[in-house]
């Protein structure tokens, strides 16, 4: 029987993917800037998460490319956005990232990458593929994004914080800078587990901000829920 995750506005099927959908890719679903967005590029969709979110808070004329080389992935990802209510506004390709070519530019593009270099590898392969990044490297991002962001466009990623200053310091070696870098901690005293980093070409004063998952127990903080309210049922 197939496995879904239920959003107020579409669902997500997500048995076959290696990667489930989770916190990392709902947060930056919810948090990459769209208000002046024209075409995305979601760079390894898996099951298209992100690619719905970011078209339900889109503009209706938003077209938004999304990529995805693991096969099962693809699979849960071409159903999702068949059934959703953008289905012809999100254009899924089978392929690699390194071999995807197209005009167009994009003036966002967004990723939840692999982000486990020398870690333990998990035995099943699309586990791999998700989450560790030699299918899908950092300098692999940063190149595409070299290629095909606008000169007014951002590039939005989600990693943990030892791998996102990593990342940091790669972007500005390719002349982006960061305008936004928030932090997400599942609460007020644990360390920070993820970054929300957002890159542009031009150099600005770094929006700096802060989420927590929960308050206190186990509620949601308001900030958590603000940022998600248009998605999770339970909000």
């Amino acid at each position: 029987m197939a496995d879904y995750f239920h959003f107020k506005k579409f669902s997500v099927r997500h048995d076959r993917s290696g990667m489930k959908v989770g916190t990392d890719g709902v947060l930056l679903g919810a948090w990459a800037d769209v208000a002046t967005a024209t075409q995305i590029l979601d760079i390894g969709t898996g099951t298209g998460v992100i690619a719905l979110m970011l078209a339900q808070r889109a503009s209706e004329s938003v077209t938004i490319d999304a990529v995805e080389i693991d096969d099962q992935a693809y699979a849960d990802a071409q159903e999702n956005i068949a059934a959703s209510p953008w289905h012809d506004r999100i254009h899924i390709h089978h392929t690699a990232i390194q071999k995807f070519t197209t005009p167009a530019q994009f003036d966002l593009i967004v990723t939840n990458p692999p982000y486990f270099q020398k870690s333990y590898k998990p035995p099943v392969a699309q586990r791999e593929t998700a989450r560790h990044t030699e299918q899908l490297t950092f300098d692999d991002v940063l190149s595409v994004t070299e290629r095909a962001l606008t000169p007014d466009g951002k590039l939005n990623v989600i990693l943990p914080y030892t791998e996102g200053l990593q990342f940091i310091d790669l972007a500005h070696h390719k002349g982006l800078h960061c305008t936004r870098k928030w932090v997400f901690r599942t609460r007020a005293n644990k360390p920070v587990e993820r970054y929300l980093l957002e890159f542009g070409w031009t150099k600005t004063d770094v929006e700096e901000g802060e989420i927590l998952l929960y308050s206190e127990g186990e509620n949601w903080s308001p900030g958590y829920k603000t940022l998600t309210r248009d998605f999770y049922l339970k909000i």
